[in-house]
């Protein structure tokens, strides 16, 4: 699974979206309701996001606009 810049993945009952990649860093955005955006910022080592996602669902544009609707 290639990282790339804007994929949502769903971890538990919180989402994670992609905010900017780096050569090994990633900054992510850690939001419990898509609808609202509300969020906090983090930024993390890429071993420690891959690490992160690791039990998560990489969500499709047509579950990520559902999860929005709500």
């Amino acid at each position: 699974m290639k990282l790339r810049q804007n994929q949502v993945w769903h971890l538990g009952g919180e989402f994670v979206r992609i905010v900017a990649l780096e050569r090994l860093e990633v900054s992510y955005k850690a939001i419990t309701n898509l609808a609202t955006g509300e969020g906090r910022h983090v930024t993390a080592t890429k071993k420690e996001f891959c690490r992160l996602i690791k039990g998560a669902r990489l969500l499709t544009p047509e579950e990520e606009s559902g999860y929005r609707a709500q």
